[in-house]
């Protein structure tokens, strides 16, 4: 391998190793201006967008033992990668495409599977990770939510019969 493609290679493999995921979109159409807005919006996500060669890329994810992405490897192909909110990048990439008119992701690769642009649309529809968190956080903590009611559910009925019955000696 020559020299130059085997710094690309690497540079490429640099950006595959940031994440445990990694989103292939079609660039074409997108401006300058574009770019760089999506640039910006990926970056608050802690992602990356990056211009890549497509036999180049092809070579660094077989290196790095990801599924064949052979089948999605043409015409102009950017890559998302980085951040630790795959669903987060996947809604924001989702939004630009949307508001933009513009193509959308062709595959996407979470760990070891093959992500079609279906997956990553329903990835999209998830929870982020704080929601996700403070839904799971709730679930912990129902039960010993209902414990305490019950447990103060019996006092409370003491106190309210004995007040019923002070109330009755009272009014007679």
């Amino acid at each position: 391998m020559r020299a130059e493609k085997k710094y690309l290679v690497d540079e490429v493999g640099t950006h595959l190793d940031k994440s445990d995921y990694v989103f292939l979109t079609n660039f074409e159409r997108i401006t300058v201006e574009e770019t760089g807005e999506l640039r910006e919006t990926l970056l608050k996500q802690g992602a990356e967008f990056h211009v890549v060669k497509n036999s180049v890329l092809d070579v660094a994810a077989k290196d790095r033992d990801l599924p064949d992405l052979e089948e999605w490897l043409a015409g102009p192909t950017a890559i998302v990668v980085g951040g630790n909110n795959p669903s987060g990048v996947a809604k924001a990439l989702r939004k630009f495409c949307k508001d933009k008119d513009k193509n959308g992701v062709k595959v996407g690769v979470l760990g070891d599977k093959t992500l079609t642009e279906d997956d990553v649309n329903l990835l999209a529809d998830l929870p982020t990770i704080e929601v996700l968190k403070a839904q799971l956080l709730s679930l912990f903590n129902t039960p010993a939510t209902r414990m305490a009611s019950v447990l103060n559910a019996v006092p409370t009925s003491m106190v309210n019969v004995l007040q019923a019955r002070a109330d009755q000696e009272e009014n007679n």
